[in-house]
């Protein structure tokens, strides 16, 4: 499968596995399939774990399973052919044949599930054991977790037996091709769209750093451009936004960086500066942390539902004179309606609310008002307060130290550098999930767990901050 991605991949973590970075959000995934695979096991009480790391162990283990139980479901089932090793999540005897059921975290299946599932049953069938049919399994949205360790319907397998058997003739290619890329030097593959497709290399870090692009600004920092019209740029002969001719950009956005590339200087009008400096107090500069597991923990909870587990409040109640609030859940139980409760009492009913993304904060409010009926009307009136920070930064500002994006964490150094994340624990909403999840876990110590929240109520305060100082830059408009 890393070879399916990129060749260079499958050869770098061959011979330079220390160079690899392991991305906060491929942990994250990797939790997640982990706990469904847990309770997917738990479907199957009489099925036997294949537990050893020790691979010719695994291989041994499972012959003897086979042989003396083959009856039983089997988790981790380990087999090996032509030199390509497997470990099938479950297989399930049957009379004719086994079940092969790949368990994936996600809520639906992939391309790259079913390209998984015909390697590890091309294995399988090699061995000489015949498979009746091959199965993706993944998380059913739709499923509710009644609570006590319950998971029937959790896990919603599809069928995919037919688009397996398509891949089955071209598999051999595959293994051949890998191979080969293993007998020779480090692939000459540069950065591209495999590097995220179908998810983000390990080694994207490692080769975008050894590849030398003199570029300071290259064609792809061109704000949401279509990919149509950055080849036809790069078709002309344009690598670098200042070379490209006025008349070929119609975006304002795509005029605006191009203007900040040639001229360095930053673009601030008044347009936003005008409406915040209009708005009433209190003003409220707030954000959400969230969490989206793929087993759920609480009950009257889903696979991959979107659940609020923190907030911060800075109220600006009169010209420079600030509030802060904030809420953590302990991660003992569900944090819904604590969080709501004093979310409410927090924001009350007066002064405009101020958010970066103010449709995700819209959103997870809108469903609590679903999930908790009692706090829907003030959750309602809530979500219509809010304002957009990052639709008035787009209509109003740009740096080029921006280089093309308008995300917080590119906007903020070049208004208040002060408020730099990088002296945080925790930068990323992506950390704040991961480090939520080690709170949530019972063997987590108190210590360490009282750290993780000290750490996340830092960022989560740093966030809404940060959305002051924005707000203050962008009245200063008409200063001067």
């Amino acid at each position: 499968m890393a070879y399916r991605q990129c060749p260079k991949r499958l050869w770098l973590q061959t011979f330079r596995p220390e160079l690899a970075t392991e991305s906060p959000l491929a942990r994250l995934a990797m939790q997640s399939g982990n706990r469904i695979g847990e309770a997917a096991r738990r479907l199957y009480p009489d099925g036997i774990l294949i537990d050893t790391n020790d691979l010719r162990a695994a291989l041994e283990q499972t012959r003897a399973a086979l042989a003396d139980h083959p009856e039983k479901p089997l988790f981790e089932a380990t087999f090996e052919h032509d030199g390509v090793l497997i470990r099938a999540d479950v297989l399930v005897p049957g009379r004719n044949g086994a079940q092969l059921i790949e368990v994936k975290g996600s809520s639906s299946v992939k391309d790259y599930h079913v390209e998984d599932a015909a390697i590890q049953a091309w294995v399988v069938r090699a061995t000489g054991l015949p498979l009746t049919s091959v199965q993706v399994a993944h998380a059913d949205r739709n499923f509710r977790y009644a609570g006590g360790g319950d998971y029937t319907g959790l896990i919603k397998p599809q069928e995919v037996t037919r688009a397996v058997d398509s891949f089955t003739p071209q598999i051999a290619g595959w293994v051949t091709a890998a191979r080969a890329t293993l007998t020779g030097a480090e692939p000459g593959i540069v950065c591209g769209p495999q590097c995220r497709d179908p998810y983000e290399c390990p080694f994207l870090k490692h080769c975008a750093a050894t590849e030398t692009d003199p570029t300071e600004f290259p064609i792809d920092e061109l704000y949401r451009a279509h990919p149509k019209h950055k080849a036809a740029l790069r078709a002309a002969g344009y690598s670098d936004i200042r070379q490209i001719p006025q008349h070929l950009l119609k975006s304002e956005k795509h005029l605006r960086i191009r203007e900040a590339a040639i001229t360095g200087r930053a673009y601030l009008d008044d347009v936003a500066g005008s409406q915040l400096r209009a708005a009433p107090y209190p003003r409220h500069y707030f954000d959400f942390e969230t969490i989206a597991v793929g087993c759920p923990v609480w009950p009257d909870t889903g696979p991959h539902l979107v659940i609020p587990f923190q907030w911060s409040c800075h109220t600006e109640t009169a010209p420079g004179v600030l509030e802060h609030r904030e809420f953590l859940a302990t991660g003992t139980e569900d944090p819904r309606r604590e969080c709501a409760e004093t979310l409410i009492a927090a924001l009350g009913d007066e002064g405009p609310i101020y958010a970066y993304h103010a449709q995700f904060e819209a959103l997870r409010l809108r469903e609590l008002a679903k999930q908790i009926p009692d706090f829907a009307d003030a959750l309602t009136g809530i979500a219509n307060r809010l304002s957009c920070l990052e639709k008035m930064t787009l209509a109003s500002y740009y740096h080029p130290d921006m280089h093309g994006s308008w995300s917080l964490k590119r906007v903020l150094p070049t208004v208040a550098p002060h408020l730099d994340y990088a002296n945080l624990a925790v930068r990323d909403g992506v950390l704040a999930q991961e480090a939520f999840l080690e709170v949530m876990e019972p063997q987590t110590g108190a210590e360490r767990r009282s750290e993780l929240r000290r750490h996340l109520l830092d960022y989560c305060g740093r966030d809404t901050e940060a959305l002051v100082h924005l707000a203050r830059f962008l009245e200063s408009a008409n200063a001067g």
